[in-house]
């Protein structure tokens, strides 16, 4: 075992499924006698879980370890995830690096933090991606009202300008039984919702004869959890029996994040993405034709190479028309050993901005429509946050809300009345206490 007076510091880049699986590496160091410290003070390993998805999150990557090494430059620096199985050597370079692991050996960080102090020398280990095929649980803990549990890794679609399959590996599931195990332990810590999260979480099951529907049925009976939230899922794996199970749900919340990419025929062809236009407009008025409150995400990238005028106001056309809550905008960026590199047609910066900003207006008016039309209605919130007699919750459909009210009803679902928009935010009115 560890020196029990060593401190760890663990800082999160990126997506929901990174959260899950540093909560689960935290937890395990935990185990190792390592005290667990805020990453902005000093400690004897601070943990990078690092994302890739674009060359900003990679940046932010080597702006951190300078950072660190800043603060505390006798210190080891460990960086494992996505960043870390792509670009394994160029980050073991960097100064004050100790450990670099990728996808398989991140989840055997207390032994390597072991290792490297017991020899005092630099750690590097990613395997080819083609032989990770273990899935490995994780959940989040710490935030007293929601935990983001992984049911899914890893991603068998090509898309040509993605590089997660590179660094994340082909599809893989939890079991179903291992799964609600998860579940009933986040359940006991008095969490009250649950986010299902992973690469493609729509692919769950595929590999172990099972499906994510069956999955959601199965979490529905679960004792202890209130509510559900499923995070990003693909439009053509979005299923209408998903929907149509979601919209009787009394646990699975109104609440869909559907990526889109682009609203142009020719651009998503040549992004490789699995749907058309038509589908995608098929399964948003269908939620909203079962769920007319329901809050809809949607993943917007601009400047993809060869995307010309014609092509963006397509998007931004196909975007204006349709009945969703919000995008996530994001500005196209190359990633090496993706096929999108090949396409010549390259995009200046001033341009793919431009475009980002018209997106994320209309992003901001759209959101700004939801809000009006749950003006007047009710809703539960979890109670997440207080702050001088304010309270601070999400609404069943997404909404942020604030209320009056008192510390103590943290983690509590009160029912309120929607009454106005104050910047994003909407102010409630209490109607009544859940415990």
């Amino acid at each position: 075992m560890a020196n029990p007076f060593k401190t760890i510091a663990f800082q999160t880049l990126g997506c929901k499924l990174n959260y899950s699986e540093t909560s689960t590496l935290a937890r395990k160091c935990s185990k190792y006698g390592y005290a667990q410290v805020s990453f902005n003070s000093h400690a004897d390993i601070y943990v990078i879980n690092s994302c890739t998805v674009t060359e900003n999150a990679d940046r932010k990557v080597r702006k951190i370890v300078r950072q660190t090494l800043r603060r505390s430059p006798e210190a080891k620096i460990a960086i494992v995830g996505c960043y870390a199985q792509l670009q394994a050597e160029a980050l073991s370079a960097l100064p004050g690096v100790s450990i670099v692991l990728g996808a398989k050996e991140k989840f055997n960080l207390p032994s390597y933090i072991e290792s490297s102090f017991l020899n005092n020398k630099s750690i590097i280990h990613n395997i080819s991606i083609d032989n990770v095929e273990k899935f490995v649980p994780a959940y989040s803990l710490g935030n007293r009202t929601r935990s983001f549990l992984k049911i899914q890794d890893g991603c068998d679609y090509n898309c040509s300008f993605c590089t997660i399959p590179l660094a994340r590996g082909k599809s893989r599931s939890g079991t179903i039984k291992d799964i609600i195990v998860q579940a009933d332990k986040i359940a006991k810590s008095q969490v009250r919702e649950i986010v299902l999260t992973g690469v493609n979480i729509g692919d769950f099951g595929k590999d172990i004869n099972n499906n994510l529907l069956i999955l959601m049925k199965a979490l529905e009976k679960l004792e202890g959890i209130d509510r559900f939230r499923i995070s990003s899922i693909e439009p053509n794996l979005l299923t209408d029996e998903i929907i149509q199970f979601i919209s009787n749900s009394k646990k699975f919340l109104p609440h869909f994040h559907i990526p889109l990419q682009s609203g142009s025929a020719t651009i998503l062809k040549a992004m490789r993405r699995r749907y058309d236009l038509r589908l995608y407009e098929e399964k948003i008025n269908r939620i909203k034709s079962l769920m007319h409150d329901a809050c809809l995400g949607v993943d917007v990238i601009v400047g993809f190479p060869g995307e010309t005028s014609n092509n963006f106001y397509e998007t931004l056309d196909f975007l204006s028309m349709l009945e969703i809550s919000y995008c996530h905008v994001f500005p196209y960026s190359e990633r090496q050993n993706t096929d999108a590199l090949q396409i010549t047609q390259k995009l200046p910066k001033t341009i793919i901005t431009e475009r980002r900003n018209i997106i994320h207006q209309l992003s901001n008016n759209k959101k700004h429509q939801f809000y009006k039309k749950n003006i007047g209605k009710f809703q539960k919130v979890l109670i997440e946050n207080w702050e001088y007699d304010i309270l601070f919750g999400l609404s069943e459909n997404y909404i942020p809300i604030k209320i009056c009210g008192e510390f103590s009803e943290i983690n509590q679902i009160i029912k309120i009345k929607l009454n106005e928009i104050q910047g994003n935010r909407m102010l409630g009115e209490r109607i009544n206490l859940y415990n």
